[in-house]
């Protein structure tokens, strides 16, 4: 089965109800569907700045139906070998998209995000969903 990891701009705009996102979300099969947990942990981050009741019970209704995977070995070695690649090409990734960008890969999974930044991480499989 094909994985989607969900970039935080793409959670955004889910929680937006932007319908483009909304459609591919509820067309992917749950278990297709995952965060790095450097989204969950920017997600967080963003509830402490805004005190709305909705978009913390949207997050966390979220958060308890899409997985959240952690970092491991795994996931730390393809962050060393992404971010040494991109240095030898020249190429700058927010420090944050670069942890996000190396789970992606770790996993093998399909990173949805319209951040077009990401498209410079050589075999990362990047798809928009805000613009089907």
């Amino acid at each position: 089965m094909k994985r989607y990891m969900l970039d935080t701009n793409t959670v955004s705009h889910l929680l937006k109800e932007h319908p483009a996102v909304v459609r591919q979300v509820v067309a992917a099969p749950m278990a297709a569907l995952c965060i790095s947990a450097i989204t969950e942990g920017e997600l967080l981050f963003g509830l402490t700045k805004r005190p709305a009741k909705r978009l913390h019970r949207a997050v966390s209704e979220f958060l308890r139906r899409v997985d959240a995977l952690p970092w491991d070995s795994t996931v730390v070695e393809h962050y060393g070998i992404v971010r040494a690649g991109m240095e030898r090409h020249g190429a700058i990734l927010a420090p944050l998209d670069l942890l996000i960008a190396a789970h992606a890969l770790s996993i093998r999974a399909v990173l949805v995000t319209n951040d077009r930044a990401f498209r410079q991480v050589a075999d990362l499989h990047v798809e928009d969903w805000t613009d089907l």
